[in-house]
């Protein structure tokens, strides 16, 4: 089957990448991962993507952002540091950016006064928003209910109920799906929910290197972005779509949502 990936979710800045992003980058383009987003969680982190990306600026964009986990270390300087590297040309969107209330690595109210901030960032500067939501789903609608985002965005790594989907659809959110549906126990729930997506709000990633898919055996347990076809895979096993069309509708649907020109 022809046709290209784009893998909108990649952690490419974790350790375990420290010695080999390039060879992995390269890998991920001859298995036609054509396009791939690196996701910031700090300011130093959204640092070091942007620099990655500029190395392989035909195949490479990526977010800047702060990760809830992060948000203990959000404060007055950090907007005005988000809007400084917002001017690179290769950063699409703001994030990754939500709540996570499942390890509470910083407090709630943190989280939500970070979430808060960066939902403002991207109504102001007309960048879409990367979302990350963890056993928060209450108050992270909350919160975008009243901050209404303007533009697009994305919960990304979606593994949550059919009523949690159906909040993000009727406020016009596409959703991310990640190698946590390749998972058999996991990942079963969200199998019956996969045909519930319109294809028009449809996205995929690795989100690597965590959530390897299960039917992998990859002897240091890593994900990379050149696994992105499982991931597919099994989501076209799950829907109606025809193979090519589905796939053709997922590269599109990521292409727009960063508002690249191909």
């Amino acid at each position: 089957m022809q046709g290209n990936y784009f893998d909108i979710g990649v952690n490419l800045t974790h350790e375990s990448f420290n010695s080999d992003y390039r060879a992995v980058i390269n890998d991920a383009i001859l298995k036609n991962i054509k396009k791939i987003c690196l996701t910031g969680t700090s300011i130093e982190d959204s640092k070091k993507c942007i620099e990655i990306a500029n190395e392989f600026k035909k195949n490479l964009i990526c977010t800047v952002g702060i990760h809830p986990h992060n948000a203990c270390y959000f404060d007055e300087s950090s907007n005005n540091k988000i809007l400084e590297l917002i001017k690179s040309p290769l950063v699409k969107a703001i994030g990754e950016a939500g709540l996570d209330f499942n390890r509470n690595f910083s407090s709630k109210e943190d989280q939500i006064n970070c979430f808060i901030n960066q939902i403002k960032i991207a109504n102001d500067s007309n960048l879409p928003l990367f979302l990350h939501q963890r056993d928060a789903h209450d108050t992270f609608m909350e919160c975008i209910l009243k901050e209404k985002i303007k533009g697009k965005a994305i919960v990304h790594c979606f593994t949550g109920s059919i009523n949690e989907l159906y909040d993000y659809l009727d406020n016009n959110l596409f959703i991310g799906i990640t190698g946590w549906v390749c998972d058999p126990k996991r990942g079963k729930k969200l199998e019956s929910i996969i045909p519930e997506i319109p294809i028009n709000k449809l996205l995929i990633e690795t989100d690597s290197p965590y959530l390897l898919p299960k039917s992998l055996k990859v002897k240091n347990r890593r994900n990379e972005p050149s696994f992105l076809p499982v991931i597919f895979d099994k989501i076209a096993n799950l829907r109606k779509e025809p193979r090519d069309e589905l796939k053709h509708q997922i590269y599109e649907n990521s292409v727009n949502f960063f508002n690249l020109s191909e």
